[in-house]
C-alpha cells in the first residue's frame, strides 16, 4: 500500500527528543511505523486509540498487581503512541483533533496506572505511602505538561519584548544553536551567528547571556546532546513516566517507591532550571526596556 523507505521514517523524526525516546524507543517504533505506513491503512488516530487502549490495559495488570506484564504493556503503549506522529508527518495525514486526542491519551494512561498500581501496592501493605505516592505521580505529570506551555508563553512574550525593543530585525541565539548542524562547536555556532548579523543587518540578541554566565559548561553539553538527537532537558515527562511505570515496576513493590521519589525529585529539579532560565531571560530582556514600556508589552 505504500512504497516508503526506512530512511524515509528516519527523516520525519523529531529533531530532538527525549533520550528515552531516542534510544530505546525510536529504533522499534520506526520500523514498526514503517510496516505500518507501507501494509496498512491504519491513521495516526487509529494508533493513538490503540496505544489508549494499552495503555489502560497496562492499568488493569498494575491494579492486578501484574507489574511485569504491566511494564511491558506501558512500554508498547508509549511505543505506538510514538508511531502516530511519524505517520502523521509521513503521509502528511494529522489532523487538529489527533493533537487533542494524543494529549488527553497520555494523561489518561498516566492517570489510571498510577492509581492501578498504588491501589494494588496499598491493598496488599496497607500502607498508605503508596496512595500517597501514586497521588504524586498524577500532580508531578499535570504539572510538568502544564508548566510546559506556561514556559513557551514567557518564552514567545520575552521574544516580542526584544523585538520591540531592537526596532530592528533579530536573532536570537538560542535559535541559531537550534538550528546548527548536528556536531557544531559552541564557538562555531557563535561565529556564524555574529557573520550573519553583521552580513544582514540583524541584530544579535541573547536572551539567555545570564545563565551561559553562570553555567559557561552548558553549551557544550547542550551540543553534544544535539549532536546525538538528545535534547537538553534530560529528565522531562517521558523519563518520570518510564521510571514510575516501566523501571520501578519491573524492579518491584519496594523499588517502585525509590524509582518514583527520585525521578519525581529530578523532574523538579529539570523543571526548576527551565523556569530559572526563563527568568533570567525576563530580567535581560527587562533591562533593555524602559520601565513605563513594560506593563504595555508584557500584559
Amino acid at each position: 500500500m505504500g512504497s516508503f523507505t526506512l530512511d524515509d521514517v528516519l527523516a520525519v523524526r523529531k529533531r530532538r527528543d527525549s533520550w528515552w525516546t531516542v534510544f530505546l524507543v525510536d529504533p522499534i517504533a520506526c520500523r514498526l511505523a514503517l510496516l505500518v505506513a507501507n501494509h496498512t491503512s491504519i491513521t495516526p488516530n487509529g494508533l493513538t486509540r490503540l496505544s489508549m487502549v494499552l495503555g489502560l490495559t497496562s492499568a488493569v495488570c498494575f491494579a492486578q498487581e501484574l507489574l511485569i506484564a504491566g511494564a511491558v504493556l506501558f512500554f508498547v503503549s508509549f511505543t505506538v503512541d510514538c508511531m502516530d506522529g511519524k505517520i502523521a508527518r509521513l503521509k502528511g495525514t494529522g489532523t487538529p483533533f489527533g493533537l487533542w486526542l494524543d494529549y488527553v491519551g497520555d494523561r489518561l494512561r498516566v492517570l489510571c496506572c498510577a492509581f492501578g498500581i498504588a491501589s494494588a501496592l496499598y491493598a496488599r501493605t496497607g500502607d498508605v505511602v503508596y496512595i500517597v505516592a501514586g497521588a504524586g505521580v498524577v500532580v508531578l505529570d499535570l504539572f510538568r505538561y502544564i508548566n510546559g506551555p506556561q514556559l513557551k508563553r514567557v518564552r514567545d512574550t520575552t521574544r516580542a519584548v526584544a523585538r520591540e525593543n531592537s526596532g530592528a530585525e533579530c536573532v536570537f541565539m538560542d535559535e541559531l544553536l537550534g538550528a546548527s548542524a548536528p556536531g557544531s562547536s559552541t564557538e562555531e555556532v557563535r561565529r556564524e551567528f555574529e557573520r550573519a548579523g553583521d552580513e544582514e543587518g540583524r541584530e544579535l540578541v541573547d536572551l539567555q547571556r545570564g545563565f551561559r554566565a553562570q553555567f559557561p559548561w552548558y553549551d557544550r553539553v547542550r551540543m553534544f546532546l544535539v549532536a546525538h538527537r538528545v535534547r537538553s532537558h534530560l529528565i522531562s515527562g517521558i523519563e518520570f513516566h518510564a521510571a514510575v511505570f516501566v523501571v520501578g515496576p519491573l524492579l518491584g513493590a519496594v523499588a517502585w517507591l525509590w524509582t518514583s521519589a527520585v525521578s519525581g525529585a529530578l523532574l523538579l529539579a529539570f523543571e526548576s532550571v527551565l523556569v530559572y532560565r526563563a527568568w533570567l531571560a525576563t530580567r535581560e530582556v527587562a533591562r533593555a526596556v524602559p520601565v513605563n514600556e513594560r506593563e504595555k508589552v508584557l500584559v
